[in-house]
């Protein structure tokens, strides 16, 4: 019998892929035997993942896209079909980080955090439905259960996004396709978001690190290794779940 978090044969695609916890998330799952295709809207970040890949002997596939186009959504939906030989498992991690609260950056979090994964997994559901083992994987985040000043739109467009996990988990179970999300506490790695507050606006980042039970801010593996469990045989019986990877920072309000 073959270890739960063996991978091997499975195909997973990876919605905005190329930094931060959606790389780490495609490079854990090419680790652990999958075919993996990742979409992003840089090329430069792309080929980097690439090499990443390479040096740990595993192929990865990519293809930029501009996840807020569905046009985009569909090229890359079919080239990574095609080149992986089906899908089995769709992580939605995009985000368009709407953070100003005007025209732009409510477009910017409904159009990519929220409808590039409704648009993504409608588009990628014949796949799934031919896989033995399908599941879908939403990257919300803690902020659509705390409410900030300045993050409204980004906040309420996770929101909506769990709340689009419950209903898709319940519409898809006869299908025998599970749904799940994530969501994030704070997570900082390099050329991050909160990698450059702490030179921007150390006030703001060492705010932040206080509210965090653990004494520290998250690491993007620490991210990849629940969307690994979620993925996974041994959460097989686990289906319109969000689950806080937060160190307890949501607990601190």
């Amino acid at each position: 019998m073959s270890h739960a978090l063996d991978f091997s044969g499975r195909r997973v695609l990876v919605a905005g892929g190329s930094k931060g916890i959606g790389r780490a998330m495609a490079l854990a799952f090419a680790s652990a035997g999958a075919a993996v295709s990742v979409c992003a809207r840089g090329e430069p970040g792309l080929a980097a993942l690439r090499e990443d890949a390479a040096a740990l002997g595993v192929p990865m596939h990519t293809e930029t896209a501009d996840l807020a186009r569905l046009d985009d959504i569909e090229r890359w939906l079919a080239s990574a079909a095609k080149a992986l030989g089906g899908i089995d498992i769709l992580i939605n991690n995009a985000t368009g980080y709407g953070m100003s609260d005007d025209e732009a950056g409510w477009e910017a979090s409904l159009g990519v955090d929220l409808m590039s994964a409704v648009r993504a997994s409608r588009l990628a559901l014949p796949w799934l439905q031919q896989s033995r083992d399908a599941c879908i994987l939403n990257l919300a985040s803690i902020a659509a259960q705390q409410p900030r000043p300045g993050a409204a739109p980004y906040g309420a467009a996770k929101a909506a996004l769990m709340h689009y996990t419950t209903s898709q988990a319940l519409a898809l179970a006869p299908h025998r396709i599970r749904v799940n999300a994530i969501a994030p506490g704070s997570i900082e790695f390099e050329d991050g978001l909160w990698a450059r507050r702490r030179s921007e606006d150390p006030a703001l980042y060492h705010g932040t690190l206080a509210k965090i039970p653990f004494g520290r801010f998250g690491h993007p593996q620490e991210v990849a290794d629940a969307a690994l469990f979620l993925c996974s045989p041994l959460a097989r019986w686990i289906t319109g779940h969000t689950l806080n990877v937060d160190g307890g920072q949501v607990l601190m309000g």
